[in-house]
């Protein structure tokens, strides 16, 4: 098949490429390289099947022709990462809600297959863990800028199943846990590559909060065998699906995991979200998936647990 990546330059998106190619599927990548790299995707410009360019989706002449072209669209481009989204909410919310808009409009032409990244951001502050894809989801006020990425995100959602239900669009939403592993970068707030920089420097390793929030790491590999997976399964059309791992841990106890891998002497210590972030942040006690529907149409089963997720991440920047 010949697939399009949004924002395929990306960490999930540079990674959803290798395994396609492998797979012998035609790929083509664009990206406005605002949160991705030219190096995520640089080893892959030599394979025959595989094309990119620089752009972005808000170009709509760009994307209508690449949506064209395609038989299956991936739409990952977004803003990303916590700090990126309080530091600026406007562009968080331009960037995922209208770039979604042009994507689907363009894929509704032709009835393309789309699959749209959401987030487990949008569960908010539930705490009817683990979260289940039509539980209720709660969010804050929206004077906390936090909450305009899960409600820029519930609005992408909105929209593919609203396509879908009134156009006739094959979409298929995914919401993403914290997935991790080589080429994340802490660049815009990423938990455990910040960790694993700071503990290979010997630097402090700060944890915001008092560290007693948890989340669940998913490899990327096992994320991208999922989203295959749900590519090739039409009765995931229509509907939504998380993809993560139950496998829970505190932040602090990720710090203490990093600092154990890595030989580290450095010292774990505190940082109210008021001093990392702005006065009046709200943080999520958990963030745990529901892996049921998923597991029962697809098979889907993350492979890789925590400890060997630290050790991939921690190799791979002691060689990059």
């Amino acid at each position: 098949m010949r697939v399009l990546i949004t924002g395929g330059a990306g960490f999930v998106g540079s990674h959803l490429s290798e395994a396609l190619l492998s797979a012998g599927h035609h790929v083509h990548v664009v990206d406005d390289l605002s949160t991705g790299s030219i190096d995520n995707i640089s080893h892959l410009k030599p394979q025959q099947h595989f094309g990119y360019t620089i752009d972005t989706v808000f170009n709509e002449q760009l994307t209508a022709e690449l949506v064209d072209h395609a038989d299956v669209v991936f739409h990952l481009a977004a803003a990303v990462g916590v700090k990126l989204i309080v530091e600026r909410p406007v562009h968080t919310i331009e960037c995922n809600v209208h770039g979604t808009e042009v994507v689907l409009r363009h894929a509704s032409k032709k009835k393309k297959l789309v699959l749209v990244a959401s987030t487990s951001e949008v569960y908010g502050k539930s705490t009817n863990v683990p979260f289940q894809e039509d539980a209720d989801l709660v969010l804050g006020a929206t004077t906390r800028h936090r909450w305009a990425y899960a409600c820029s995100k519930m609005l992408d959602e909105f929209h593919a199943l609203a396509y879908y239900k009134e156009r006739k669009l094959p979409a298929i939403v995914f919401r993403l846990f914290n997935t991790v592993g080589p080429r994340q970068t802490g660049q815009y707030g990423m938990v455990l590559p910040n960790f694993v920089r700071q503990a290979l420097a010997n630097e402090p390793i700060t944890v915001f909060g008092d560290g007693t929030q948890s989340r669940s790491f998913t490899y990327v590999g096992d994320v991208v065998r999922g989203l295959i997976a749900l590519m090739l399964e039409p009765k995931a059309i229509g509907q939504v699906f998380n993809i993560g791992n139950v496998e829970e841990v505190s932040i602090r106890g990720l710090a203490e995991r990093v600092k154990s891998a890595t030989g580290s002497s450095s010292d774990i210590v505190t940082i109210p979200y008021e001093q990392a972030y702005d006065s009046g942040f709200e943080d999520m006690p958990r963030r745990v998936p529901d892996l049921t529907k998923i597991r029962q149409l697809v098979g889907y089963e993350p492979k890789v647990g925590l400890d060997e997720i630290i050790r991939r991440v921690v190799e791979h920047f002691r060689t990059h």
